[in-house]
Order: C-alpha cells, then structure tokens, then sequence
C-alpha cells in the first residue's frame, strides 16, 4: 500500500510515528487483495481555530481503492485520540463498501443463474 503522511504545523515523534503504523496496519488488513494498488492519505496536526480549552487536534485518513475514495477526519484532545477516531471512521466505511460490493456479487450471480434456467 502506499501510504504518504503529511503534518501540518506539526513535528510527529517517534512514538506517534509507531502507534500510526499499527493503526494503519489494520487498515491494511481489511484491504487485503486490494492492499497492493491502494494509497493511504494521512494528515496529522493542531486544529485551525480559536480555541479556549488548549490544543484540539486533527487527523484525517484518506483511502483510495479501486476507483473509489473514502475520507475520515476527526478531532481529539490528543493526537493519538484524533487518529484512534479516524481510524475507526475509516475501517467502518470500507467495511460497508465491501459488504455492499459482495452483496451486488451475490444478486448479480443469483441473476445469471436463473437466466440460465431459462435458456
């Protein structure tokens, strides 16, 4: 998978550098087959604004896959809370895409069958 990771307005540690990769890992996995041509977008850094409370943070994940293009973004109190966030947002849309093309596969195949009873 190629995976690109920008920061904005922000130095990442080594630390967050480590608990990205694991966090992208699963990503990765529920790709599988697709991992190979798949690319993985990750901005990490403050979130722009007035804020009163201190530091609010942002990470967003953007997945690009077979033509199609799923975008999480999130905020948090930290960065590895933003990230966690993103993370979960993101793997919640690719599981839906999935299913959604697995069931198509089963209609589509349902439909080919009974055609070929007729013929």
């Amino acid at each position: 998978m190629d995976l690109r990771i920008k920061t904005s307005d922000y130095e990442m540690p080594r630390e967050v550098a480590d608990y990205l990769d694991d966090k992208i890992d699963s990503i990765q996995k529920l790709l599988a087959a697709d991992a190979e041509t798949a690319r993985c977008e990750v901005e990490l850094g403050r979130h722009v604004g007035s804020s009163q409370q201190g530091d609010v943070w942002r990470a967003e994940i953007i997945v690009h896959r077979n033509g199609q293009r799923h975008v999480a973004s999130a905020t948090g109190e930290s960065i590895n809370a933003a990230i966690d966030v993103a993370k979960d947002e993101i793997l919640q849309q690719l599981r839906k895409s999935k299913g959604r093309s697995f069931a198509m596969a089963r209609r589509m195949a349902g439909r080919l069958k009974r055609m070929a009873r007729w013929a």
